[in-house]
């Protein structure tokens, strides 16, 4: 009975061993806050006789990592927050004005659009990303797709995207070519840019 017992503490003592070899580590995940006042998102409209560009602020973000690898995350924007840097004085208040209207981002009514990362999928190239994901402006949601960059820059993890979007798909039509006729030079095209970088840290 006792040389059966210390046999079968052998066995058991050899499957513990083995398992601390075969069993998975998991990777180390990290959620990482946006800074908001290092962070930028630039803004390009364009129309017949031109193009209009300027800022808007983020109010909060995250960048999930995992083993180092972007995983997930998400960011706010503040729509209120729009400005205009093409112009100056009268002529860029107006503009301000105008795109803070019901015409365009209704800011009154809706302040914040939101945007969350669905998948996260390597590109092969380290820190080159396909982004798919969720935006919500106005209370509509669509799903969009992009690519982005992340890398460690002094200490910080920085994400940076260039990603074009359909204004219309979100219920803002103003001036669109699209759905008004015989608009002429004062058409403004649906299509427009954000420059979306994102500075994080622990």
């Amino acid at each position: 009975m006792k040389k059966v017992t210390v046999f079968s503490a052998l066995l058991a003592a050899f499957a513990l061993v083995g398992m601390s070899f075969t069993a998975p580590v998991k990777g180390e995940f990290q959620t990482l806050s946006v800074n908001v006042d290092k962070s930028e998102i630039i803004w390009k409209g364009y129309k017949v006789t031109g193009s209009h560009h300027g800022i808007v602020q983020l109010k909060d973000g995250k960048l999930d990592m995992k083993d180092g690898k972007l995983a997930g995350g998400s960011f706010s924007i503040d729509m209120t927050s729009i400005t205009v840097k093409d112009m100056t004085g009268e002529y860029a208040q107006k503009l301000e004005g105008h795109l803070k209207s019901d015409d365009f981002f209704g800011v009154q009514k809706f302040p914040t659009a939101k945007f969350v990362i669905t998948q996260a999928i390597p590109y092969g190239t380290p820190g080159v990303y396909k982004i798919v994901g969720n935006l919500t402006i106005k209370e509509t949601t669509k799903a969009i797709k992009f690519q982005a960059n992340v890398k460690e820059e002094a200490g910080s993890t920085v994400a940076t995207a260039d990603i074009k979007l359909d204004r219309s798909e979100f219920d803002v039509r103003y001036g669109s070519g699209s759905f008004f006729d015989n608009l002429g030079d004062k058409t403004i095209y649906d299509e427009f840019d954000l420059e979306v970088k994102l500075v994080a840290g622990k």
